[in-house]
């Protein structure tokens, strides 16, 4: 992938509001790659609990997987296209128009997923969104999201748009869960067994809410 330049992330939230038709067509709605994982996150949120979905998108597949497994979900993403999808195909949950970066809620969640969603945010972004994280866990829920592995940004390509990515080292992002109170419960590089993805899971252990 060619490289990214600067301000080359500054066009996603555009790119995901004009064309979040476009991207909810393209996204399916198989869970083949998900299912094992979004297991193992439900294996930590109690029937009944909530969950916060950081760049839920259209809220298909992965919501609706969270929802009919009993899980009360709060989606936030920046496309109010997306955001109009989810409201019409789940009424009974709660979707807000928001930026992830710097979000405050005022809630603390079961669990918080970030799935396929912050790794469109910048590397500082990224660090900071930590804060975020610690916002939303309360103390013993869980945290789920994918990542790159090699420290680095890159630009792909959807529909013929650039669609910028960017990610911290193995170590780093490590090493930022810890600080900002989370204990790793299951990390995999490039999990060709469960559909080539870098997932973390961590329980949020305690730590300061402001690191």
């Amino acid at each position: 992938m060619p490289k990214a330049g600067p301000g080359a992330a500054d066009g996603i939230i555009d790119l995901y509001s004009r064309r979040a038709a476009d991207w909810d067509a393209d996204r399916g709605r198989g869970l083949t790659v998900e299912t094992p994982w979004l297991e193992a996150f439900l294996a930590h949120v109690p029937m009944g609990g909530t969950v916060l979905d950081l760049g839920c998108g259209s809220g298909e597949p992965v919501a609706r997987y969270l929802i009919e497994q009993g899980r009360a979900v709060t989606g936030v993403d920046a496309s109010a296209g997306a955001v109009d999808l989810c409201r019409a195909r789940f009424p009974a949950q709660d979707w807000i128009v928001a930026d992830m970066r710097g979000l405050d809620l005022g809630r603390a969640f079961d669990g918080l997923i970030a799935w396929h969603s912050s790794f469109h945010l910048t590397r500082d972004d990224q660090r900071a969104l930590f804060a975020v994280f610690a916002r939303h866990v309360r103390p013993g829920g869980v945290l789920m999201f994918t990542s790159g592995d090699t420290d680095g940004e890159a630009i792909g390509q959807w529909r013929g748009e650039p669609l910028y990515h960017a990610s911290l080292s193995t170590a780093e992002y490590r090493t930022r869960l810890e600080a900002a109170g989370f204990a790793v419960i299951d990390h995999a590089v490039g999990d060709y067994d469960r559909g080539g993805v870098t997932v973390w899971l961590a329980r949020r252990v305690g730590g300061r809410m402001d690191e």
